[in-house]
């Protein structure tokens, strides 16, 4: 089990990319700054215990195993936010908290609870878009 206070480095670290990849995609932290630290704090803890920021927000039976199984698909910014500008972990989100859904495939869970979310700043935040 990972570390429940990962140092200050990290998190430091981790807010430091976080507040880059805001401008970078053209996204904002939740409106709950709870959330966002939160958050911030898992990725943190991930790198002290696997030495990358994997995603938090989800569950792995191994965390090494899915690294390895899997490479950096869920490294923070994981590969559902590169291409489809979505967190599930509301961290990377519009001014009213809602995580950007316009890009995902009709099926995914996240149209299916936030519907048709719009990208405000659609020039912004997708690789190979």
């Amino acid at each position: 089990m990972g570390t429940l206070n990962p140092s200050q480095k990290n998190v430091d670290k981790m807010t430091k990319y976080v507040q880059k990849y805001w401008e970078k995609s053209g996204t904002v932290g939740h409106p709950d700054a709870g959330v966002t630290e939160v958050v911030i704090n898992g990725l943190a803890a991930n790198i002290e215990e696997v030495g990358r920021p994997l995603c938090p927000c989800n569950f792995y039976p191994s965390k090494q195993k899915e690294l390895e199984e899997h490479g950096r698909r869920w490294i923070c910014a994981c590969d559902e936010m590169k291409k489809w500008k979505y967190c599930h972990c509301l961290l990377f989100v519009t001014a009213d908290g809602k995580p950007i859904t316009e890009y995902l495939p009709d099926d995914h869970e996240g149209r299916e609870i936030y519907g048709v979310v719009k990208d405000p700043t659609p020039d912004k935040g997708r690789e190979g878009a």
